[in-house]
């Protein structure tokens, strides 16, 4: 299995969670239009995906299409759900042969239903798949995530299956989008900007974060592979002391 000589194999993390920023701005960059750089960004999605799998990474979870984005102009909205079927059609068999599972969270009721039809297709033909699950956040929000959490739960407490004295973190993560998947170890931003943008607010309470200048569509296997050996070279002290870390 090809891995980096640098990259220690028992401190990998095991989820990976990307905003997957600048790919307007690359384009704009080089005066071509933005849904040029969304297609050279899915170049990037596939090498990052297949280094991911090779190395032996669980989860990657790449925040493609965000709540919020459905407020930008309807040429790119339209471009960007052309991509994004494209990319399904073309990456089906790469996904199966690559032994993937693919995963969405989201309101994918806002998801235009010949998209739609593709990605349902793409998860139920890859379920059985498990070296790498690739979770798409698309129509996501955390916010929203947590708000339906919150009426699951209400819901259990009014029809006497959950007692509100016993609601806990527990109770909360259960009720996510991401109840099956591990928390994320590591979070991702390219493109330079420095805020979550409404990504796995109560996921990544403790997770590693790495802000880099680098635009997603130049975000290729060298820096990803250097984020994971900046990840290693980070003490994960879960509030303890590196004392009692280092003390067992």
């Amino acid at each position: 299995m090809p891995t980096d000589p640098e990259l220690d194999q028992t401190r990998l993390p095991r989820h990976v969670a990307i905003v997957m920023d600048g790919n307007g701005r690359w384009a704009e960059q080089r005066k071509k239009p933005r849904l040029y750089g969304h297609k050279a960004g899915a170049s990037t999605v596939r090498e990052i995906v297949e280094v991911a799998g090779e190395i032996g990474i669980e989860v990657l979870t790449l925040y493609a299409f965000s709540s919020e984005n459905w407020k930008r102009p309807d040429g790119e909205v339209s471009g960007l759900m052309s991509i994004l079927q494209n990319y399904l059609e073309s990456e089906l068999s790469r996904m199966l042969s690559n032994n993937i599972r693919l995963s969405c969270i989201g309101d994918l009721h806002r998801i235009p239903d010949g998209v739609r039809g593709v990605l349902l297709d793409s998860i139920d033909k890859t379920k059985k798949n498990d070296k790498l699950i690739l979770n798409l956040a698309l129509s996501y929000g955390s916010r929203d995530e947590i708000v339906h959490a919150v009426r699951k739960i209400a819901d259990m407490c009014r029809q006497g299956i959950l007692d509100s004295g016993d609601i806990n973190q527990d109770t909360i993560s259960d009720n996510l989008y991401t109840s099956d998947l591990c928390d994320p170890d590591l979070l991702i931003r390219t493109g330079g900007e420095k805020r979550l943008s409404n990504f796995l607010l109560w996921q990544a309470s403790y997770a590693e974060i790495i802000f880099t200048e680098t635009m997603w569509p130049d975000y290729r296997k060298d820096a990803f592979l250097n984020s994971l050996a900046e990840y290693q070279n980070r003490e994960r002290r879960f509030g303890k002391t590196g004392a009692q870390l280092r003390t067992g």
